[in-house]
């Protein structure tokens, strides 16, 4: 790109023509931050922390529920495979964010492999998930507060179709105003409050394990209302978009925060497999103990209604029913903590990956502008009159959850072809941390995130087609009215699979049997072979036209300065 030619541009805004030498005691290695660049202040556990706070939010407090009604007692299998899935792409992640140690990082390696458009894509409908997570979480604990008794009589936020009174909508944006400035305060003061925060509301699930069982537990539950698996396995597929993946997607945040990470090398893939480990085991165990309390007598048919008609919070009206009061209200203090956690990190994540889009040149340069702490002030500040617009009267958490879930699938299928890619093009660049069985987990975790995108249906499909032909229209318009980017600097080539593959998983969306199904042509178990097969050769076909590696080191080298870093026993975890 001419920014390129005319001088590589470092993360503070320094080009290689300007001085980058390291103030007295600095490390060596590692950018100076006089310029305001991003600050390496992060370890292991803020890393870790930001990642399992991402995964527990209110996927813990809902995901149980829709899960049931779903699939049922099969909705524990549910759960297993989204972990299968979601563990062969954290692994993928895990080896990318300590190879390419970068902010941003999910729309950063499309842009290492397949050049500018394709890292434009990655991080567009990267961006448009985490921005809507934040306001989704807010919105996720009012309505579980709302529930109660007290707040429908006393502080009643909610309009009678689920949306945001007045009342409500103020709460909201004091929330998001929070986060905010929270935010602005720093990466290391962020990673410490989000520390403290993780640990409370991890706490609460595990407590919730142990306790329900003594409090109610009926093992009749597990085949009643038709059966282990009432809706059979188009049950336990349908399930995933319903919450399960909602709760388990996340574990990539410690890798969106790898610019700011003090030995990104050593410390992110063992943040993101640590941080899935633990989610996955806690989301297992929630399952297994909600469907253990369930009152028989509203399972007794079918599970439409596992924890009685019209009531919103499972494991609180579990609780309740049963008079552990003091259960009932840790769930409710919880339901604030958990949400607005995961809402703060999400603000967080939007911010990096706004600032990623616009160091590829495809959003305004003031996006990459950093304030004293070294966070993308004016990113952040994006982030949050975008989510204060998703206030407005959007669906419910589990409509709007089924879209972003789909969203996320796409942001993460870019990872597995770009790593392969990675591995193809660049393979003596150092991988600190590889993941077994390349050949196979990288078309795995490929086939995943199709499948997943395909089970969310066509009803979320193709609103997130709309969007991102919105964010190609975007990038157009930058093409022709800068002179940073231009259209000799994109290739092409390497990015000519993109719109086949999200058109024909439209299609198949379409022709499939979830979502509404009134289009269904597919057979059942045809219709998933037939989204393997076309991943597969999407997959391969894309990695045959990724960049070369001269394309691929100039590509890099903008960043070089950020992932340049001592060897990782110079410092402290």
């Amino acid at each position: 790109m001419r920014r390129r030619r005319a001088g590589l541009r470092l993360m503070g805004g320094a080009t290689m023509t300007e001085s980058t030498t390291a103030s007295p005691g600095a490390h060596p290695g590692i950018p100076h931050h006089g310029h305001g660049g991003l600050k390496r202040s992060v370890g292991f556990w803020g890393l870790m922390f930001v990642s399992l706070g991402s995964i527990i939010g209110s996927g813990w407090l809902l995901g149980a529920l829709f899960a049931a009604q779903s699939a049922g007692p099969a909705s524990m299998l549910s759960w297993v495979l989204a972990a299968v899935m979601l563990m062969s792409l954290a692994l993928i992640h895990a080896e990318l964010g300590s190879a390419y140690p970068v902010a941003g990082g999910t729309a950063r390696f499309p842009y290492f492999a397949f050049g500018a458009l394709a890292g434009f894509a990655a991080g567009w409908v990267g961006w448009l998930q985490a921005v809507v997570i934040a306001p989704i979480e807010v919105e996720a604990s009012i309505a579980y507060i709302n529930s109660t008794d007290w707040s429908k009589q006393h502080f009643d936020m909610l309009n009678g179709n689920g949306t945001l009174n007045a009342r409500g909508l103020i709460v909201a944006s004091i929330a998001m105003l929070v986060f905010l400035v929270i935010n602005m305060l720093g990466a290391q003061f962020f990673a410490n409050l989000n520390g403290f925060f993780v640990v409370l509301k991890t706490a609460v699930p595990l407590l919730t394990i142990v306790a329900l069982p003594f409090i109610s537990f009926h093992s009749g539950n597990f085949t009643a209302g038709g059966g282990f698996a009432p809706h059979g396995a188009h049950g336990i597929f349908a399930a995933l978009p319903l919450g399960v993946v909602f709760a388990l997607q996340g574990f990539e945040q410690a890798v969106q925060m790898s610019g700011e990470s003090r030995n990104p090398r050593r410390d992110v893939s063992r943040a993101v497999i640590t941080a899935m480990c633990i989610g996955t085991a806690i989301y297992l165990l929630l399952e297994f103990v909600y469907i253990g309390a369930i009152n028989p007598k509203d399972v007794a048919n079918n599970w439409n209604n596992p924890s009685g008609a019209g009531d919103f919070g499972p494991y609180y009206t579990i609780a309740l029913a049963a008079g552990a009061t003091w259960l009932s209200v840790i769930l409710l203090s919880d339901a604030v903590v958990s949400p607005a956690d995961t809402g703060l990190i999400f603000m967080a994540t939007t911010a990096r990956l706004g600032y990623a889009v616009s160091e590829d040149d495809a959003l305004p340069e003031p996006l990459t502008r950093v304030n004293k702490s070294g966070i993308p002030v004016y990113s952040l500040l994006l982030a949050f009159v975008v989510g204060e617009l998703v206030f407005l009267p959007f669906p419910s958490w589990g409509k709007l959850v089924g879209v972003v879930t789909a969203a996320t699938a796409i942001m993460y299928a870019f990872a597995p072809v770009s790593l392969a890619a990675l591995q193809h093009r660049d393979p003596d660049r150092p991988h600190p941390y590889r993941m077994p069985m390349p050949k196979l987990l990288n078309p795995l975790g490929f086939i995943s995130a199709n499948l997943i995108i395909y089970w969310s249906g066509f009803d979320a499909t193709w609103k997130l087609l709309t969007l991102i032909l919105v964010g190609r229209l975007l990038f157009e318009v930058k093409l022709h009215t800068t002179d940073s980017l231009s259209r000799d600097d994109v290739d092409w080539h390497a990015a000519s699979w993109i719109w086949p593959w999200l058109i024909g998983m439209t299609v198949l969306g379409v022709l499939g049997r979830y979502g509404d199904g009134s289009h269904s042509t597919l057979p059942e178990w045809w219709d998933l072979a037939a989204v393997v097969l076309f991943s597969l050769a999407i997959f391969y076909y894309a990695i045959g036209h990724a960049m070369s590696l001269e394309h691929i080191e100039e590509s890099v080298a903008v960043d070089e300065e950020q992932m340049r870093m001592p060897d990782p026993v110079a410092l402290p975890g």
